[in-house]
C-alpha cells in the first residue's frame, strides 16, 4: 500500500520526527566505552514512554525475523548491519556502532538510523564507511521531489555508494511509512533513473542507505534477527524520514541544531 498523507498528517509526522532525531542523538551521548547494549534499549524505551509515543519494534514480527522483536531499538555492532538485536555487550572502544529507531507518535511514524564509532580509537574503515552511507543518503534526498521517478532516488544513492568503492546488497532498502512503518514503495539502494513508482506530495520515505567493506552479502545471525556481513567486515548505516513537498523534500528526523 502506498500512503498518501494530509496536511494535517504530515504535521504529526514533523512531531514524530523530531521525537526520533532527539532520541537518537541523546543516545549517541551516552555511548561510551563500557555501555550496554541492554542499557541503550532501556534508554529508548524510557524516552519513547515518557513522550507518550509507542514502540514500532516491540511487537514488529515479519516475515525475514523470528518472532516479535521485543525490544525498542536496533544495536548493531561492528560487522553487524541491519536490525541487531539488543544483548548483554558492553561497548568497546573503536566499536562502530548503528543505532535504527522507529516510533509512531499521534498515529504518524517516523524511522532514523545514524551509525558512529564509539570512543576514542576511529578506524580508518570504519570512518570511511559511515561518511558513505551519510552522503548517499543525502544524494537521496537531494534527487527527490515531486514527480520524481523511484529510480532516480536509488540511481543517486546507488552511484555514490559505489563509487566509494562498495558493493549494494539490494536485499533490504529504504521504504514507505505513514500509519505504519513498512509500505510501498520499496527504495533499492541502487536502480536506474527514470523508473518506478512517481512520488506525490504527501508521500514519506524512509531512505537508507547501508553498506558492508568488502561484500555484499549478508548471513543472519543465530539470534534470528541481526543481519550481518558474511565476511566479518565492518559496516553502516544511516537514514532519515522524508515527507514529498509541492517542490521537494523536507528531512523530518534532522537533529536540533
Amino acid at each position: 500500500m502506498i500512503e498518501i498523507l494530509s496536511p494535517t498528517d504530515v504535521l504529526r509526522a514533523k512531531g514524530a520526527g523530531a521525537l526520533v532525531a532527539g532520541i537518537l542523538q541523546t543516545l549517541k551521548s551516552r555511548c561510551v566505552v563500557g555501555t550496554n547494549l541492554l542499557d541503550i534499549d532501556r534508554w529508548a524505551q524510557a524516552m519513547i514512554t515518557e513522550a507518550g509515543a509507542q514502540s514500532c519494534y516491540v511487537d514488529y514480527e515479519p516475515s525475514f525475523g523470528r518472532g516479535p522483536f521485543g525490544h525498542y531499538i536496533c544495536t548493531s555492532v561492528n560487522d553487524a548491519v541491519l536490525h541487531g538485536l539488543p544483548y548483554d555487550y558492553p561497548l568497546a572502544d573503536g566499536d562502530l556502532l548503528s543505532l535504527d529507531l522507529a516510533v509512531s507518535q499521534g498515529g504518524v511514524v517516523a524511522d532514523s538510523a545514524i551509525s558512529f564509532i564509539v570512543g576514542d580509537v576511529r578506524p580508518p574503515e570504519g570512518v570511511a564507511l559511515i561518511e558513505a552511507t551519510e552522503r548517499a543518503l543525502q544524494a537521496g534526498i537531494a534527487a527527490a521531489g515531486p514527480g520524481v521517478p523511484i529510480g532516480d532516488i536509488s540511481h543517486a544513492i546507488g552511484s555514490v555508494l559505489k563509487a566509494a568503492g562498495y558493493s549494494v546488497n539490494t536485499e533490504f532498502g529504504g521504504h514507505g511509512v505513514g500509519s505504519t512503518m513498512h509500505q510501498d514503495p520499496h527504495v533499492s539502494n541502487t536502480g536506474r533513473p527514470g523508473r518506478g513508482y512517481r512520488l506525490r506530495p504527501g508521500l514519506l520515505l524512509a531512505l537508507e542507505p547501508w553498506v558492508m567493506a568488502d561484500t555484499a552479502t549478508l548471513v543472519t545471525d543465530a539470534d534470528g534477527w541481526t543481519l550481518r556481513s558474511a565476511t566479518g567486515c565492518r559496516t553502516a548505516h544511516s537514514e532519515h524520514t522524508i515527507a514529498i513537498t509541492d517542490d521537494g523534500a523536507d528531512v523530518l528526523t534532522l537533529p536540533t541544531p
